[in-house]
């Protein structure tokens, strides 16, 4: 077996009808299509699946990877089923839709698929960009879903002004949306079940309207004040300084080598490098490995450890499942 070092991955690229043109010309990112929507920087899914494009291990999968050397490389309790995270980058062109993720339990029984819990990282927001953001005080959950039938369900919604730099912790249950003219760097569970509650009324290339998941979406509603979210956005913090988010699921920091440069160690999990801005250098056992904005690695449990150089911001997210 090869030595382990930090994986280059190839992004999967997805076409939605609300995507723009930002990820092609400031992140990197190549398609056959004119409305690059999402650009999947870590994941290994039926569907989805990274590719490696540097090193020994060049031309793998990341699931070819992983078989060849072994399940511990993403971290002790991986069993090779399903792979803990999936990382995106989302450039919103257009509203999303009005959506909710359903929590394990409800996902496993009715999708066959964990459910989702998420956060965003906002990389870009045009000035006066907005998110959904949940509902807004004092809405119940029997509001919303009445609101939903007699289509008055934006009088329900918490409207969020954004900025680069913040970020926004999504529970499953949330309702939540991100609206046009924004940027995200997103990392959630391992899952893609999607509710949709509303969708503009939009019309695909064909010209039909698209599924709405209207009565699950209504199942998996919850209501959580902004304490109750903090605590399960933090609810096994380290404490460190970096850290923007330490749920159940996933730890994520926020790294800048501008002043000094950053120690990344595997102990209980992989490492996914994304970055966001700036270029630079990840130094490994006497090699070097350039990164750029856009760029995503994956660094295997067990490497030795590694430096970030040069002048990169960075999130540096692993599996706390």
């Amino acid at each position: 077996m090869n030595p382990l070092y930090p994986l280059l991955l190839s992004p999967v690229s997805k076409e939605i009808l609300w995507g723009g043109s930002r990820l092609k010309e400031r992140y990197h990112k190549t398609a056959p299509f004119e409305k690059l929507a999402e650009s999947w920087e870590l994941t290994l899914r039926p569907d989805a699946e990274n590719r490696i494009v540097n090193g020994a291990y060049s031309g793998m999968t990341l699931g070819e990877f992983i078989s060849a050397c072994g399940n511990a490389v993403v971290s002790p309790d991986y069993d090779g089923d399903c792979f803990p995270l999936l990382i995106k980058f989302i450039d919103a062109c257009d509203r999303l839709s009005i959506q909710v993720h359903p929590d394990d339990a409800y996902g496993m029984e009715h999708e066959g698929e964990p459910g989702k819990t998420e956060m965003w990282y906002i990389v870009e927001a045009d000035p006066g960009a907005q998110l959904v953001y949940g509902l807004k005080p004092g809405i119940t959950a029997e509001d919303f879903a009445a609101a939903v039938h007699t289509g008055k369900i934006s009088e329900t919604l918490r409207f969020v002004d954004v900025r680069p730099g913040e970020v926004y912790f999504i529970p499953s249950g949330q309702v939540h949306a991100i609206g046009a003219g924004i940027l995200i760097a997103e990392i959630q569970q391992n899952s893609n079940i999607t509710y949709r509650v509303y969708d503009y009324d939009r019309r695909q290339a064909d010209g039909s309207l698209r599924q709405l998941h209207t009565d699950k979406a209504l199942d998996v509603v919850k209501i959580r004040t902004e304490e109750e979210i903090r605590a399960l956005r933090f609810a096994r913090s380290c404490g460190d300084t970096d850290e923007v988010a330490a749920c159940s699921y996933f730890r994520v920091r926020k790294i800048d080598t501008a002043a000094a440069g950053a120690v990344l160690e595997t102990a209980d999990s992989f490492l996914s490098v994304l970055c966001l801005d700036g270029e630079g250098e990840i130094r490994c056992e006497g090699e070097t490995y350039p990164i750029r904005r856009g760029d995503s690695y994956f660094i295997p449990r067990g490497c030795a450890a590694c430096t970030v150089t040069g002048n990169v911001s960075a999130l540096i997210s692993e599996t706390n499942a």
